[in-house]
């Protein structure tokens, strides 16, 4: 077990090198000086002299590959830089608003699992029967909805024309109910097609076939073995659908102003804040891949195949 995650966290090293160089590349050969767009962000008119000036305190005079290493060793002590619109350390911008990101992540995962669930088994219990179609069908239209459509209507309904939730920003525990239904919609409908197509596929493995000629119930195979080899497929979807929302749900944070990570991306772009860009690049890279490599281990202890594969 510490051989396996030992070698996966070896993997990562090339991954995360790639990603901070190519952010950072791509930042630097575009258009625009970094010093005349802290100067407009802190409201100071750029002459030629206080430009030349900024740009050699940020070191911006030095050649790309020396700006570039000075930043990662930056990034490897935490420091992501000073932002351009907010005049904070970067790091300091994507504490402050990871936690409302947060709790958005963890309620709409919740509701996504309290719905996809009991649906994605029914589903497939029932299949080519009314409340498969039924199912079926919802759910084939709650992925086809754009999420930025989907949060637009539930605001004009449940905002502007019943005026029982708040519209917009974190002013209490009924503001989240909006935005995490937003994104509810879609995950629930693709987790519950999900669902439905793995445990199909294992109800037609040999082994359910022995148990029930055994005459072990419909319910306790279900339950004991089928539920359980299916959530194997479902782990992957949910690490990633995990690494999406920590990382910030832009449209959405956005259209209902909640004051997340993804909300402050966006605004950092618009401000072509590069440093704020910079360091949430490498803060969704950091994400991403270790949620992998959980999901990765969580396949490891679950499936005694890989265990033995490995071993092998």
């Amino acid at each position: 077990m510490r051989k396996y995650i030992f070698k996966r966290l070896l993997y990562l090293f090339p991954v995360l090198f790639g990603i901070t160089f190519l952010t950072f590349a791509l930042t630097y050969f575009s258009p625009g000086d970094p010093a005349v767009l802290m100067l407009n962000a802190t409201g100071v008119t750029p002459s030629p002299e206080l430009v030349e000036k900024v740009r050699g305190e940020l070191g911006l005079d030095r050649p790309f590959l020396l700006q570039y290493f000075s930043w990662l060793s930056g990034v490897i002590r935490g420091d992501f830089g000073i932002s351009y619109k907010y005049n904070k350390p970067v790091l300091d911008l994507i504490f402050e608003t990871l936690p409302a990101t947060f709790k958005l992540a963890v309620v709409s995962i919740f509701l996504m699992l309290l719905i996809a669930l009991p649906l994605g088994i029914l589903s497939a219990l029932y299949k080519n029967k009314l409340a498969d179609y039924v199912i079926r069908t919802v759910s084939f239209f709650g992925i086809s909805m754009p999420g930025f459509w989907v949060g637009l209507l539930l605001m004009y309904i449940f905002s502007l024309k019943l005026k029982i939730l708040p519209v917009m920003g974190d002013s209490g525990w009924t503001s989240i109910i909006l935005p995490s239904a937003t994104l509810t919609v879609a995950m629930a409908s693709k987790y519950t097609r999900q669902l439905r197509a793995s445990i199909l596929e294992e109800i037609s493995q040999n082994y359910v076939v022995g148990a029930r000629s055994r005459g072990i119930g419909k319910w306790c195979i279900l339950l004991k073995h089928v539920l359980k080899c299916s959530l194997l497929s479902i782990i992957t979807l949910l690490g990633l659908s995990l690494g999406s929302l920590l990382g910030g749900t832009a449209i959405v944070e956005t259209i209902f102003s909640w004051p997340g990570v993804g909300k402050l991306a966006v605004e950092g772009i618009f401000t072509r804040d590069y440093p704020l860009i910079q360091g949430y690049v490498v803060w969704m890279t950091l994400i991403y891949v270790f949620v992998n490599l959980a999901v990765d281990i969580s396949y490891y202890i679950l499936d005694p195949r890989i265990r033995l594969e490995k071993g092998a």
